[in-house]
């Protein structure tokens, strides 16, 4: 498997099952860290406008619960998919809280960051509901900052040209 791929990694969902990002293979993903007390909590809603309008096609939103800022994810386990789904409707995975910056944060998080790692990127997140814009070959291509809202042109734009290289293939 390419070592600058993201399918090398597994992560928990929030009742503790192990799932590969193997899984995910040839989707495009948004990958972002979340947080249900934050000032960009809102995001949710709109991540949920984009799962929905991509619904049809090869995208997928992982999202990555954090309380790294500002001890914004209080809420754990099976409370935090309660919280965004009453509050917010979403229906994309969400997975168990982890540490997305610094020494202790997850790997999948330390490869995000590390250009050297994953061949293009380096950009730890600095805030909650930072994001990661990964091809369907699982590899980094771009990263938006927790103000560009998820519905934004700038992310359509990029989703939509990595969904119409992966049909060409």
């Amino acid at each position: 498997m390419d070592e600058q791929s993201i399918y090398r990694f597994s992560v928990k969902k929030l009742n503790g099952e192990e799932v590969s990002l193997g899984n995910f293979k040839d989707k495009v993903l948004l990958i972002v860290n979340t947080a249900s007390q934050c000032g960009f909590t809102p995001q949710l809603k709109e991540l949920e406008e984009l799962r929905k309008a991509y619904k049809d096609k090869d995208f997928e939103i992982l999202a990555f619960p954090s309380n790294d800022f500002g001890g914004q994810e209080p809420l754990n386990g099976s409370a935090i998919g309660t919280f965004c789904a009453i509050n917010f409707g979403t229906h994309f995975p969400l997975f168990e809280k982890m540490r997305v910056r610094g020494p202790h944060s997850h790997p999948l998080f330390r490869f995000l960051a590390d250009k050297k790692q994953n061949g293009r990127v380096g950009s730890a997140p600095r805030w909650n509901f930072h994001k990661y814009l990964v091809d369907t070959h699982g590899q980094v291509t771009d990263f938006f900052y927790p103000f560009t809202k998820p519905t934004s042109s700038k992310i359509r734009k990029k989703i939509d040209r990595l969904l119409a290289a992966g049909d060409n293939e």
